[in-house]
């Protein structure tokens, strides 16, 4: 993908000082839990996932889990693997994605988990870009963009981290 600077959104310490604040925002709601799950959506969410992690073993004593949920996101009703061997009884779950486009992905994620016994599921999102089809919402987001349908949002984790709009 060739990358115009010109159509950065976030850079890459944009997307770090965010994620920080996301760590603060789900910590704050999830301050009675001894632990939390972090479900990142594969693969950006789970790299979102992941970086989350980090910055809330920097804040609190939480215990976090990390699984990675494996979604077909042009058919996700294909069905849904989760990679992780983690207990979900009475447990706070938040399902990590980079998008929140038409919320298709989130919603079929979080319906997975329905039937886990969990006390609480929450979302997080990057980027919400408001275009959603399905009801559901990212409880922790880290931007809100009005794009048009025919743009396009790519999040980026090489050397040239970032979100770029297109």
């Amino acid at each position: 993908m060739e990358l115009d600077s010109s159509k950065i959104i976030l850079n890459s310490s944009d997307i770090n000082y965010t994620l920080r604040r996301i760590a603060y925002q789900i910590l704050e709601t999830n301050l009675e839990e001894e632990s939390i799950i972090l479900a990142g959506v594969f693969k950006n969410g789970s790299v979102l996932a992941n970086k989350i992690k980090s910055e809330l073993k920097k804040i609190s004593s939480l215990k976090i889990e990390l699984i990675q949920i494996n979604i077909d996101k042009k058919n996700p009703q294909k069905g849904i693997e989760v990679k992780g061997n983690i207990l979900f009884k009475n447990k706070s779950l938040v399902v990590v994605d980079d998008v929140l486009n038409t919320g298709k992905t989130l919603i079929h994620s979080t319906n997975f988990f329905l039937s886990k016994n969990l006390k609480k599921i929450q979302t997080a999102v990057l980027v919400n870009r408001n275009h959603k089809i399905y009801p559901i919402k990212a409880d922790f987001k880290g931007i809100s963009l009005s794009t048009s349908i025919k743009e396009h949002i790519s999040v980026i984790f090489d050397e040239n981290e970032g979100v770029y709009l297109s």
